[in-house]
């Protein structure tokens, strides 16, 4: 049994919190303190409040436990994992921050600790997949299609959002880059839609969004890699109108005499009517695509999930499958399967013999199911 502080105890962090509660000693921390009620009964949880803006702070927090998982919003993600480093701690992070994770490898190489940066499902889940056949195949072709979506669709967004919105709301602002022909591609977010049936659920349509990340770097031999967000048709046509028509600008404008900065007051409209209500049913879906040359003949391998709301404890898809996976990883950091100094990214992590493997049987044993075809091209 080890001791593990988890930073930040939203609808992803709370989910890794409880999961994590059944087999070790977990302090639970938050900025907000009615976060942390709903752990007040489980003796496996202690709780505490806490900034993470404030570095001296979470050093004090992270001295005397086995490692962090960090779950924290993505603008503090970079300098709060910079601070973890520091502090000598071994990571699993999932806090999607917009800075370039691998600029600090060098630092944890020399901290002497391991660290998992983007360790969800998307980016993570279809890292992990990616590097797993990139270790036994020639890789030429890398998709991943995934989204989070309420069950019921309701007028006029048809969405609803698992996490902030003004997070969401990133997705469909920063440019997206993609890799064609082995060279690196920068197109608008949103851009290049198409439509692609699911069984099960229906026609989505897909749209490029800034999510490979990671692999830019870490797989130049790849040459065609993308990643697209999935949504119910329309929404992406409404979301492009609101952005050219400037309500996602961060340029004030004046309103009687007061600025407003336009993204600011879309967002916090958009609080309200993304927010998922208690129990709704929601759920995660993702298409990983991995197209190349193994054993001497062309094949496809396609990973399929589909997730839904686990009623029983109120535990969203999203929640599950993203922190369910770093719980995964931060399993495999403390018994050894994963003890690499540095910062790894999941498709560095999923090459590894027999780590995918593991995380996937984790997940297997949460109800959380991937399915895999290999097709001969």
């Amino acid at each position: 049994m080890a001791q593990i502080l988890v930073l930040g105890a939203g609808m992803v962090g709370s989910a890794m919190i409880r999961d994590l509660a059944e087999r070790h000693e977990v302090i639970a921390t938050d900025f907000s303190a009615p976060q942390l009620t709903p752990f007040d009964c489980n003796p496996s949880i202690t709780t505490q409040t806490l900034d993470c803006s404030d570095s001296a702070a979470v050093t004090r927090a992270v001295a005397d436990v086995d490692m962090v998982v960090c779950a924290v919003p993505g603008f503090l993600g970079f300098e709060t994992l910079r601070t973890l480093i520091e502090a000598g701690k071994n990571v699993a992070d999932i806090s999607f921050f917009p800075e370039e994770a691998l600029d600090l490898d060098r630092l944890a190489q020399e901290r002497g600790v391991t660290v998992v940066t983007d360790i969800g499902v998307a980016p993570g889940l279809d890292n992990l997949i990616l590097g797993y056949h990139d270790a036994s195949m020639t890789v030429n072709r890398f998709e991943c299609l995934v989204g989070g979506l309420p069950v019921q669709r309701d007028f006029p967004f048809e969405y609803k959002a698992p996490f902030s919105p003004m997070d969401v709301v990133e997705e469909y602002l920063r440019p997206a880059r993609l890799v064609e022909n082995g060279r690196e591609v920068v197109m608008p977010a949103l851009s290049e839609p198409e439509y692609i049936h699911f069984d099960g659920i229906g026609t989505l349509e897909a749209f490029n969004t800034d999510g490979l990340r990671s692999l830019i770097r870490t797989m130049p031999h790849i040459s065609d890699m993308r990643e697209k967000t999935l949504r119910y048709p329309g929404h992406r046509d409404l979301m492009l109108a609101m952005r050219e028509a400037g309500f996602l600008s961060d340029d004030p404008v004046q309103v009687n005499g007061q600025d407003v900065t336009p993204r600011q007051f879309t967002s916090a409209i958009l609080f309200d009517r993304w927010k998922l209500q208690p129990n709704e049913p929601e759920f995660t879906v993702m298409r990983v695509s991995v197209e190349g040359e193994e054993n001497g003949k062309p094949v496809k391998h396609v990973w399929d999930l589909l997730d839904y709301t686990e009623q029983s404890s109120a535990t969203s898809s999203m929640a599950r499958t993203t922190g369910y996976t770093c719980t995964a990883m931060a399993e495999a950091i403390l018994d050894g399967s994963w003890n690499k100094p540095g910062v790894s990214p999941g498709e560095i992590v999923g090459r590894k013999t027999g780590l995918f493997k593991q995380i996937r049987k984790h997940l297997q044993d949460r109800n959380v199911r991937l399915n895999h075809q290999c097709l001969a091209l």
